[in-house]
């Protein structure tokens, strides 16, 4: 997708892998979709969706789960044309049981 000068750009807070009852479920593939519908939830709040990501930011504590991640992921995002996106290993997340966090760009 490229820009362009009359888009709005939308930008999420970052999403762990919390619900909204505050529950951390324990397993990558589970933490992971939380974060992507945390995801969803902030952009529909914003008038966007998954069509008009255009950027992900992953911070996660381990990089041996990224084909869980990735395999999650592709659930959400647009395979043949998929975001940008940037993967950071972190020493730990705000609660030590926090596996992944993640952050969008929208572009609408």
């Amino acid at each position: 997708m490229t820009i362009d000068s009359g888009d709005r750009l939308v930008w999420t807070s970052g999403q762990v892998g919390s619900g909204p009852d505050g529950v951390v479920p324990s397993g990558w593939e589970e933490q992971t979709r939380q974060v992507f519908r945390n995801l969803e939830s902030a952009l529909d709040s914003a008038g966007a969706a998954w069509a008009d990501v255009v950027k992900l930011t992953f911070y996660v504590v381990d990089t041996d789960e990224l084909p869980t991640v990735r395999a999650v992921r592709d659930e959400f995002v647009n395979v043949a044309a998929p975001p940008t996106s940037t993967l950071i290993r972190v020493a730990g997340l705000v609660r030590p049981e926090f596996l992944i966090e993640v952050e969008a760009v929208a572009a609408i």
